[in-house]
């Protein structure tokens, strides 16, 4: 059967008589707008490049993120390079995901080619089968494909908008996300992840780590397109613990929402009604590990602002991270309120790197003194929202080049690279709960320490051997899948998170959504999930809340080290690698 709305758009743009198209994926619709991606395979050398998209419906606007979109008509859109990113080699795909906005609930059908990247064809290529055919054979060998780090790192920034609580600013990215929570004790931070909950320890940790990666792989988000968005992604969670720390009462909010309660609701963030109780620390009720965590976020906040020309910002951060120490080192004690889901095992580590960031932002050596009573010499288990000690003795080694601290640091890389289970595939295993996380945090710590000058080619090796296999370099559902919602062609469709799973308002959303078949209404996308068993078997099931996961504290590091990564190419370090599963088209 001829496909008559194909034929139509040739007729409509006879450009598409001259070039091969690729078809768009609609990924969601709404009220006033959709979701579409694009990935174009590329086969020609292309610096600078321009594609049309082509609509069977009229849209009156578009936004891309990683491009710039010029409106030729309702039904057609040029899209353009940035600055940052003009490169396109044989092999790679071009990939981006876009908001169409439009009159109704509308699904059209798209279409996108890149100009002068094929060799011209004809209308034969609407074809009419005749009979049984043998399929033709390869028309080229089978090469890698190249990821995109820098998409993959906007698609990570927006995963953290989709998490904001409170109300939501007036450039809001996420079309299915409203303002939520507005009677809380105090408004904003993030939801921690597919639940609603704000846990104070993950979101310091996650903040700082975040952080951590733009003070020092700045270049890689400048290079992405990403700066300002990842700005305004780590100025969410600080305006939210400026808020939460009151120096005069000596009280800070550890927790917002009770998980119990939170957990016997399935429904949109905008719609919940049950009580949401906050948790204090203050000087009856411990919590220096969630105080110093939270002081280390603001004071590396205060660099990274005072960097990026906000230098009353700046101020009012160091402030409240030097007000929240003192807080922290004088009112000993972990946090046990939030101890069935998020129980610190100390608060050395924290302590430690409030010391450190508040060293690097003040360069007051009582506060380098501070942080060798602290460091320990053990080896982490991993970096993670409870523990930090790598990151201390990373930290300390670069501030005091002291070999004390880069052996601690070497024998945490020995532990990862030698000394721990892989996936058939590659992935270093460490844990079932997030083991896509606990790798790509440890492959932010491989970066951080190549650029410190230790072991640099072995560690930037592993690290992006690392990030490939969860950006495609695997062999699940056939290979090239991804961990991360949003990047390539193939990634999960049905992550455990209850705002995503819910249909448009005014449909109701229960826990009926927690198991219906197929994709998420939503698309939560730049998310990884929890990533594969040992194995590298793999389920997307909304049920299963350890493989499907999602939360902020798992992107942390993953954000870090692709930051990193883009510096590796910028300063032409980046390494050549050896995936067991490469991704080939």
């Amino acid at each position: 059967m001829i496909d008559w709305s194909l034929l139509l758009l040739l007729i409509l743009h006879p450009a598409l008589n001259c070039v091969a198209e690729t078809q768009i994926s609609i990924l969601g619709h709404w009220s006033g707008g959709f979701q579409g991606q694009a990935c174009i395979p590329i086969t020609k050398e292309l610096d600078g490049w321009k594609a049309h998209i082509l609509f069977s419906e009229d849209v009156d606007s578009l936004d891309i993120w990683v491009a710039v979109a010029t409106k030729i008509s309702p039904r057609e859109y040029l899209i353009q390079n940035t600055q940052y990113k003009t490169q396109e080699h044989v092999g790679d795909r071009l990939c981006f995901t876009f908001l169409g906005h439009g009159l109704g609930d509308i699904v059209p059908t798209a279409s996108v080619y890149v100009e002068g990247m094929d060799e011209p064809v004809g209308l034969n290529t609407t074809h009419v089968p005749t009979g049984p055919t043998t399929p033709p054979g390869p028309t080229h060998a089978l090469h890698p494909v190249r990821k995109n780090y820098t998409d993959a790192l906007g698609k990570s920034i927006l995963f953290y908008e989709a998490q904001r609580s409170g109300k939501l600013p007036a450039n809001n990215r996420v079309p299915w996300r409203g303002d939520s929570a507005l009677n809380d004790c105090v408004l904003g931070g993030w939801y921690d992840a597919g639940d609603h909950v704000k846990f104070g320890l993950p979101m310091a940790s996650t903040t700082t780590v975040l952080l951590w990666s733009i003070l020092k792989f700045k270049d890689g988000y400048v290079q992405s397109g990403q700066l300002n968005n990842a700005m305004d992604q780590v100025k969410w969670t600080l305006d939210y613990f400026l808020k939460g720390w009151n120096p005069q009462t000596k009280q800070l909010v550890a927790q917002v929402g009770d998980g119990r309660a939170d957990h016997s609701y399935w429904g949109r963030p905008e719609d919940m009604t049950m009580p949401r109780p906050c948790q204090f620390i203050n000087e009856t009720v411990n919590g220096s590990d969630i105080a110093a965590e939270t002081a280390a976020a603001l004071a590396a906040g205060s660099i990274a602002f005072k960097e990026n020309g906000d230098a009353a910002y700046s101020t009012q951060l160091l402030t409240a991270a030097e007000s929240l120490y003192s807080f922290a080192k004088t009112h000993r004690g972990v946090f046990k309120g939030s101890a069935t889901y998020y129980s610190s095992r100390d608060e050395k580590d924290e302590l430690c790197m409030a010391t450190l960031w508040l060293y690097r932002a003040t360069h007051n050596t009582q506060y380098l003194h501070d942080a060798y009573d602290y460091v320990e010499d053990l080896w982490a288990w991993a970096l993670s929202w409870d523990d930090k000690k790598v990151a201390c003795q990373l930290i300390l080694y670069e501030e005091t080049h002291d070999d004390r601290f880069s052996k601690a640091v070497v024998g945490f890389m020995q532990a990862w690279l030698d000394g721990i289970n892989y996936t058939p595939c590659g992935l270093a295993w460490r844990d079932m709960w997030g083991a896509n996380r606990y790798a790509a945090n440890s492959a932010f710590v491989a970066l951080l320490s190549a650029e410190a000058g230790i072991n640099p080619s072995q560690y930037r090796k592993w690290a992006v051997e690392q990030m490939n296999y969860i950006l495609g370099d695997n062999k699940h559902d056939g290979g090239c899948y991804s961990f991360q919602i949003g990047y390539g062609d193939k990634y999960p469709l049905q992550p455990h998170h209850r705002a995503a799973s819910c249909p448009d308002r005014p449909a109701n959303c229960s826990f009926a959504q927690l198991n219906a078949p197929g994709p998420s209404p939503h698309f939560l996308i730049g998310a990884i999930v929890g990533g594969p068993e040992y194995n590298d078997n793999y389920h997307d099931l909304r049920s299963d809340y350890i493989l499907n996961e999602v939360a902020t504290d798992y992107n942390s590091g993953f954000q870090g080290a692709l930051a990193a990564i883009v510096h590796l190419q910028i300063t032409n370090n980046f390494p050549v690698t050896n995936n067991k599963c490469p991704c080939m088209v």
